[in-house]
């Protein structure tokens, strides 16, 4: 976008597609058109989800070319798509416009389309069992990035996607305020106007931001990427554990509890003779029992780069069955697209590597 104008209008974003309604408005009537002209604008980025300015077939051609002039439309733009032959799940690669790639996945459930998108190219905090954290990270995405995942996929599809997970390659809580105007952007009636009750985000547990996401008081699932019960393991698992405690991230989870009413996700991936023995069972329920919270036990997705097999189903259950036991509400995650590079990062990984 026209630095000039921007600086004149203070728009936090020089990218159009990451701009409010409100802030759209203003940089439309700053141009000396319409206000309405700005509603045209945002339904055709927003809910025909056009990918330039040429589609928008009712705004005059002055004012496209001004924009153009001003700011692109965003677009990322479909390397690969493999679907898998068990259950559907559609895994895509994105381009942006600097060359970086991104995944995102396409689940289909009985209640909707779910989409996992990715908030970071890359990511930089090391959880060792996460394809996605081994080439670090190149850059965080835009608000507008973000959205575009979904838009392709339902541009793909031709399906509405009704569910949306922040859980693919990056920390969204290390791109805060690009994630939380993507929320703003994805949950606005003007545009593709999907519930926050329908959306999660997960986070390896950055304490100030979990405090500070709770005290927007949204009504977003949160999902917390516990994977060990104590300091020792988790740190082994998770440098993120380095910085902040088990003690301290519990405070930070109980605050969210309290801040907003809504119920945490833990996370936890099971790992063959790490994390998934009787003792670990009993270190996790002395941890988060009498909360208000449910975990999601997760096989892990064995990748090349590492060592770390699969627990089995046998121990899988006994884990599960000794949380339940202590009235703990627990599933086991359903796996998907197991057929294809289904886990986050395996995709982008092999390209890089190519």
């Amino acid at each position: 976008m026209d630095s000039s104008i921007n600086e004149q209008l203070n728009l936090p974003y020089n990218d159009i597609k990451s701009l409010t309604k409100a802030e759209l408005v203003s940089l439309i009537e700053a141009l000396g058109d319409k206000k309405f002209r700005a509603d045209q604008i945002y339904d055709w980025l927003h809910r025909k989800q056009v990918k330039d300015y040429e589609a928008m077939l009712n705004v005059p051609k002055a004012l496209k070319d001004k924009l153009a002039g001003i700011s692109p439309v965003t677009v990322v733009e479909q390397v690969e798509k493999q679907v898998s032959a068990i259950d559907g799940t559609a895994k895509y690669l994105f381009r942006l416009s600097d060359g970086n790639l991104i995944e995102s996945v396409l689940m289909r459930y009985k209640f909707g389309n779910s989409v996992c998108i990715s908030s970071q190219a890359g990511c930089r905090m090391g959880c060792r069992f996460c394809a996605s954290t081994l080439d670090g990270l190149s850059r965080s995405l835009l608000p507008s990035e973000m959205l575009d995942q979904i838009y392709r996929i339902q541009a793909d599809t031709g399906e509405r996607v009704s569910h949306v997970v922040i859980m693919g390659t990056g920390e969204p809580f290390d791109n805060y305020d690009n994630v939380r105007r993507f929320i703003t952007l994805l949950t606005d009636e003007n545009g593709i106007n999907i519930g926050a009750r329908n959306l999660t985000i997960s986070t390896c547990g950055i304490v100030p931001r979990i405090r500070q996401f709770a005290d927007e008081q949204l009504q977003v699932n949160l999902a917390i990427s516990l994977h060990a019960p104590n300091d020792e393991l988790r740190k082994s698992l998770m440098p993120v554990a380095n910085k902040y405690s088990l003690a301290e991230l519990m405070d930070a989870c109980r605050y969210y509890v309290e801040k907003t009413s809504r119920r945490i996700t833990y996370e936890y991936s099971l790992v063959k003779g790490v994390n998934d023995g009787p003792k670990q069972a009993q270190e996790l329920i002395n941890l988060i029992k009498g909360t208000n919270c449910h975990v999601n036990l997760i096989p892990v997705n064995p990748i090349k780069e590492r060592d770390f097999k699969q627990t089995e189903g046998p121990q899988i259950n006994n884990f599960k069955n000794k949380l339940e036991k202590n009235g703990i509400n627990v599933t086991i995650r359903r796996e998907m697209g197991r057929d294809i590079d289904g886990a986050c990062g395996q995709l982008r990984k092999s390209h890089i590597g190519e």
